[in-house]
């Protein structure tokens, strides 16, 4: 029997499992995809936001403001990109000025350190491609913009060093309280373990239920983005709000920790579950609205749209409680925007809680909380040159968009939580993340995989199963036709 279960690997099951690793204790994680930080982990803003805007007392506000702080200490020692740009948040009327008080007024209230309130000259002095339509904004030094799926696969590769084990494409399908504990049904088999943790992202509410009913339940809501090449990088330095309405933060304009310049979301409240697509009239939306904060966007330099859900629910704010009825199962739910902000904060109250029904958490000694993670363009010439003379594969460029070499791909797919595709070697060393989108290094980035992992290449997956980029349609003579 495990200690512990973990339902779900986006970055909130990431962080827990990596806060749990710590100690002497035996933890699985059961994630349903084949891939961890394969939900809203992988496709939402990238923003480690300050913490001014949650309502004082809330679980956002406590949440957000200390997750910013870990945040930042964890992608020190585990080698994530994370940049710390600050934020500005854009009052475009007068009348929208008292808006920038309150999340002044709450900031301060909830902790956030170094606030300041600018007029629309202060604001368009930091940010000159600002409108003219800007009257005064509010900047947020300590908000950052981060790689969230490098996040959680760094939390989850160094929780896996420490003695997690990660199942994955491991959906739960039943889950049944039993002396001692909780009993759960996978397609893989059963598993037992004294405490559960739900951390099943959109799909929490649908994981409650199989063990009792919920009096909440997941609204999904999903938002729609632009990604635009190097080229438009530098447009601006920070993150940039409008002023916050009843849909959420609004469409934002920032800069990515990988060079790009990234606008969205829209919000659009959808039934399926599973629907990422892009319409034409969400993308109008974004574009109309980012560009009443920056005017100047180039929209030819459009290199990718994506979408993203939110796991919203009918309760305003995170969902971090015991069951009433079975002690011992958690719920890690509703965790929304500022929920990549808060992860870190919210594994640390997670474990609190398991200690308070009795669980012992002893540290573990042999436990090691830092990670080598080469990126071959970011070495100086010397460094190169060593690195090559050990290994000549990193002397091979496959991505020449990201400057990712054959080395990078290689140690991808022979670390703690291997790829089984070309997204989740992307998702890893950022191989056709750049201007072309795979177009040029994606078939040998397939090679290297069907080579590395002892594949045929027409089972290389493109993303998640079934998604196969080669299909045998007919066999003659012994030979496909592909």
């Amino acid at each position: 029997m495990y200690d512990v279960i973990i339902i779900g690997c986006g970055v909130t099951g990431a962080a827990t499992a990596y806060e749990l690793a710590r100690y002497k204790l035996r933890v699985a994680v059961l994630e349903a995809a084949n891939d961890i930080a394969a939900g809203t982990t992988k496709a939402n803003s990238a923003i480690i936001h300050a913490g001014y805007d949650p309502e004082p007392g809330t679980l956002m506000a406590r949440l957000n403001v200390e997750g910013n702080r870990l945040t930042g200490e964890i992608c020190e020692k585990l080698q994530v990109p994370f940049k710390r740009v600050g934020s500005l948040v854009v009052a475009f009327t007068p009348e929208q000025l008292p808006t920038l008080q309150t999340l002044y007024d709450r900031g301060c209230q909830n902790g956030v350190p170094g606030l300041r309130l600018l007029s629309g000259e202060e604001a368009r002095a930091l940010e000159p491609q600002l409108s003219e339509e800007v009257c005064g904004a509010l900047l947020a030094p300590s908000a950052g913009v981060i790689d969230p799926w490098g996040f959680a696969i760094a939390m989850a590769e160094t929780a896996v060093r420490g003695g997690v084990e990660l199942y994955r494409s491991c959906p739960v399908t039943g889950i049944t309280a039993v002396p001692g504990g909780f009993e759960i049904q996978t397609p893989e088999g059963k598993f037992a373990a004294r405490f559960v943790l739900n951390a099943a992202g959109v799909d929490a509410d649908r994981v409650h239920n199989l063990l009792e009913p919920t009096d909440w339940r997941t609204l999904p809501s999903r938002g729609e983005y632009y990604l635009l090449d190097k080229a438009e990088g530098s447009r601006v330095g920070h993150v940039v709000f409008q002023c916050p309405g009843p849909e959420g933060k609004g469409v934002l304009v920032a800069p990515t920790v990988h060079g790009n310049l990234i606008c969205g979301p829209n919000a659009e409240n959808v039934e399926d579950r599973r629907d990422l697509g892009n319409s034409a009239a969400g993308m109008a939306d974004v574009r109309t609205k980012a560009a009443r904060s920056v005017p100047g966007l180039d929209w030819r330099q459009n290199i990718r749209n994506f979408a993203g859900l939110r796991a919203n629910t009918t309760r305003s704010d995170f969902i971090i409680e015991e069951s009433k009825t079975y002690p011992g199962f958690i719920d890690l739910a509703g965790i929304k925007s500022p929920g990549l902000s808060s992860a870190p904060a919210i594994a640390k109250l997670a474990a609190a809680m398991l200690s308070d029904r009795g669980l012992v958490l002893e540290p573990d000694p042999d436990f090691v909380d830092s990670r080598e993670h080469i990126v071959f363009k970011n070495l100086s010439a010397e460094q190169k040159n060593a690195l090559i003379q050990k290994d000549p594969r990193y002397g091979r460029v496959v991505c020449r968009c990201e400057t990712i070499t054959e080395g990078e791909i290689v140690a991808a797919l022979h670390s703690p939580i291997p790829p089984y595709s070309i997204n989740g070697v992307k998702r890893r060393c950022n191989a056709g993340m750049g201007r072309c989108q795979g177009g040029f290094c994606g078939p040998r980035v397939q090679e290297i995989i069907a080579r590395e992992l002892g594949l045929d290449q027409a089972d290389v997956l493109l993303d998640q199963a079934g998604t196969y980029i080669l299909t045998e349609k007919t066999k003659m003579g012994g030979k496909a036709d592909v």
